[in-house]
């Protein structure tokens, strides 16, 4: 059961990645790869919130690996940002390639952080 779960949660990720990439493109004008960027960024704050929460608190293995795994790894996308960092440096664009490195890599992981640290928080006022 628990592939079945990773398979269903990773195509509502997806669909939920192609509907936030697709508003972001049309939003966002130019060659930097937005849409990418973004759901790359919330996916690795909300799996840090997740993640903290089913650390603490009592969750099925099996929605974990739905929304975790499938979800959360449908929604965000390693290989179009590498792929759409290539097309920046192929088209000339080393800056906005460099930036997209940058950000994605630090901002990511401080993200991932940064939602450990509010559920932890959220969790000592639930619990008090």
């Amino acid at each position: 059961m628990p592939l079945l779960y990773a398979i269903i949660g990773g195509g509502i990720g997806s669909g939920l990645r192609y509907l936030m990439t697709d508003w972001t493109h049309k939003q966002a004008a130019g060659v930097f790869p937005w849409g990418t960027l973004w759901v790359n960024l919330l996916g690795s704050f909300i799996i840090g919130i997740l993640w903290e929460l089913s650390e603490r608190i009592s969750i099925a293995p099996d929605l974990r690996v739905f929304v975790l795994v499938g979800i959360l790894g449908g929604f965000t996308t390693f290989s179009s940002y590498a792929l759409e960092t290539i097309h920046l440096f192929r088209a000339g664009e080393t800056g906005y390639a460099l930036v997209n490195i940058i950000t994605a890599n630090l901002l990511g992981l401080v993200l991932v952080v940064a939602g450990v640290v509010i559920s932890k928080q959220i969790l000592s006022l639930l619990l008090k």
